[in-house]
This record gives C-alpha cells, structure tokens and sequence, in this order.
C-alpha cells in the first residue's frame, strides 16, 4: 500500500514537471523525481495506460512532452468525478445564475481536451440539452463575482434593496459570506444601521461602486453564515402560526404533514391537532384544503376570516367553472 501511495504521487509530480517545461530530458526527470531514467520510462507507459498523452523523442536532445492540451493542468478524474464535473456544469444552464451558459459549455469543452479517452467516452454518453428556466430569482455571475470579492477583502458593501412589499431603501453592511438556498442567493452580512446580522437576497439587490472602505471582521453568528440563514428563513415562514383540528384519523393526516410547516399535537382514530406555520394565514387558509376533510379553527380567530375569504373565493371559481360548462356559454 505505501509503495502504491508513493507511486501516485510521484506520477502526479511527474504530470506537473511535464506541465512546467515544454520538453524534458529523460535525465533531468530522473534528476528532479530522485529515481533512475528506466524508473522514468516506467512512469510514462503508467501515464499512457491511463490515457495521458505523453510524447517522446529519441536521439540528441530527445525527451519528453505532453501531447494535446498541455497547456491546461492535467486532471485525476475517476468515473463518478467525471459525471458530478459534467452535471454540475449543465445544472449552471439551467440555474439562478445567468450569463454562464457558453462559460459551462467552454469548460466542459476544456475539460474533455485533457481527459483520457476513457473518460471522454464517458462524458460523451453524458450530452444531454437543456432547458433554461426563469425562477424569477435569477442573479448574474457578475453581481455575485462582485459581492464575493466584497467578502474576500472585507470591504463595506452599499446597495439599493427592494423589499418583499415592494418598497426600497438605502443599506450598507459588512459582508460576510454568499450562501445558496434552493434557487436563491443570499448575503449574510452586519447591517450597520441596524447594529446587527442581517441576511439579504441577491437578486433584491442592486451594488452601488465603489465599494466602501476595509473593515475588522467579527465572529459570525453561531452555525456560521449557512446557520444563520437557515435560522433567519425559519423565522419568515414562521412568521405565522395557528391551532387546527382535521376531522380525520390520525394515521392518514400524520404522513401529510411535513416538518418544515407542521407538527401534529394530539390525534385519535377520529381527530387530529395540528399546528401549522407559514409567511402568513392566508397561506395556512390555502393548505388546510389538501387534508380533504373537516376541520376545526382553534386559534387564531383571524384565521376563519381567511377562511370565508377562501370559500368566496372557490365560490367565484366555481359558478366561473359552470358557466364555461354549460350548453349556452358556446353560443
């Protein structure tokens, strides 16, 4: 096992001494790697085997130099490395992020010049099309380039910020980290006029340059930038609550209610208490439909006004839905 280890590693210093130089002798390959000439050819019949291609001249001033794509690093794919490059690469056509489809497709064409052609069949077998969607939350690679080196050197970021209800205003904050979620971006970052972490979502936001002065980093928030968000997320969909009784066995409505926006409280063969969060009542008057059966409002008693909105609402449908299927609406 260790000779193994040795024999990797030394064939990766190999690959990396052929990158350097153009063309090396097989003695001064010997002489950088500490082992003999013959030792050398060994090791370039083990980078053919794997598909590297690895040229060799013979006579004075003969030795050795890599083929085709040379002038890119050579790359140590297995299998399931090929397959996690060559999907990740296409999931960008089709992400949050625009402006990156020809960049993905000019690295996955890089990317196969210096694969062996083991491995380049497999890519192959790989091309598939996409089709671009519009979250309506997409960023540019370019605000996201810009924010990431506002992060990296700890400058002030100001920016113009478009609230959920749509009004605007003025921020400017120390970033900290871009952070994912689903197909959202986000910001986490101390708001300096609220003296506080904040998190921002990228595609609400419009950076202002330049950017402001360097500031003293300071310790994030417990979980670290991701823990935040997903701490900060938890508190919008939570934002409201409610006490529901569903006039059915326990057993059916358990397996329905997921963890992320319900728990259940009590239950029997008949009932079951629920209670439900979500970004607002309206939402949780909207869900209780997908129980399909009788229910009971607990608390908060505002939420059966949304619920005779809900109905006037369905009703409204439903003569529309009637209309249309009647013998006269095609005349």
């Amino acid at each position: 096992m260790v000779l193994m280890l040795e024999t990797s590693a030394r064939l990766l210093q190999l690959l990396t001494l052929l990158q350097t130089r153009r063309e090396w002798s097989g003695n001064d390959l010997a002489a950088r790697l500490q082992i003999t000439t013959r030792t050398v050819r060994r090791d370039v019949d083990k980078l053919r085997e794997l598909g590297y291609p690895v040229d060799a001249t013979v006579g004075v001033g003969g030795g050795y130099r890599l083929g085709a794509g040379a002038e890119m690093p050579p790359l140590l794919l297995d299998d399931q490395e090929v397959v996690a490059v060559a999907l990740g690469l296409n999931a960008i056509t089709t992400g949050s992020v625009t402006d990156m489809a020809e960049a993905s497709a000019g690295a996955l064409t890089k990317l196969r010049q210096v694969m062996p052609s083991r491995l380049r069949h497999r890519l192959d077998a790989l091309s598939m099309d996409a089709v671009p969607r519009d979250y309506g939350t997409s960023v540019s690679a370019e605000t996201l380039t810009d924010i990431a080196t506002a992060c990296h050197r700890l400058e002030r970021l100001r920016f113009d910020y478009r609230r959920r209800d749509g009004t605007e205003s003025r921020r400017e904050i120390e970033p900290y980290r871009l952070v994912r979620s689903g197909q959202r971006w986000y910001v986490v970052g101390w708001d300096l006029a609220r003296d506080d972490w904040r998190s921002f979502r990228v595609d609400r936001m419009e950076p202002k340059t330049p950017t402001g002065p360097r500031f003293v980093p300071r310790e994030l928030p417990e979980g670290g930038a991701a823990g935040y968000l997903e701490r900060s997320l938890g508190a919008v969909y939570r934002a409201a609550t409610a006490r529901v009784r569903i006039h059915a066995p326990l057993a059916t409505v358990a397996p329905m209610v997921h963890e992320d926006w319900g728990t259940v409280e009590a239950g029997d063969e008949t009932t079951c208490e629920l209670r439900l969060f979500s970004t607002s009542l309206t939402s949780i008057a909207r869900w209780l439909r997908a129980f399909d059966a009788d229910f009971t409002i607990l608390e908060p008693v505002r939420l059966r006004d949304e619920c005779r909105e809900v109905a006037e609402y369905h009703l409204r449908m439903a003569e529309r839905y009637r209309h249309a299927a009647s013998p006269t609406a095609a005349e």
